[in-house]
């Protein structure tokens, strides 16, 4: 029964360690979609109208933010259909 314990309180331990290690990247990503999200509703704020002209502004606006703070643009949630 007690080495059963130990075995678990051991595995247990190494499980942290390891979480530790990839939490360092998981905070990176964490700031990154912050800032982006920050951007996406900078431009919602910007332009909260939905008609073509606003919807073009706004993921200019978008875009450039992105850009600008040298983060990944975001892809359309839907491809554009043909004219």
């Amino acid at each position: 029964m007690k080495r059963s314990g130990l075995t678990l309180a051991a595995v247990l331990l190494l499980l942290l360690i390891g979480t530790a290690a990839a939490s360092q990247q998981g905070q990176t990503a964490v700031v990154y979609w912050k800032a982006a999200d920050k951007c996406a509703k900078q431009a919602q704020a910007a332009f909260p109208d939905y008609n073509a002209e606003s919807n073009a502004k706004r993921d200019a606006r978008l875009k450039e933010c992105l850009s600008g703070g040298n983060l990944a643009p975001r892809q359309p949630l839907s491809p554009t259909p043909p004219q």
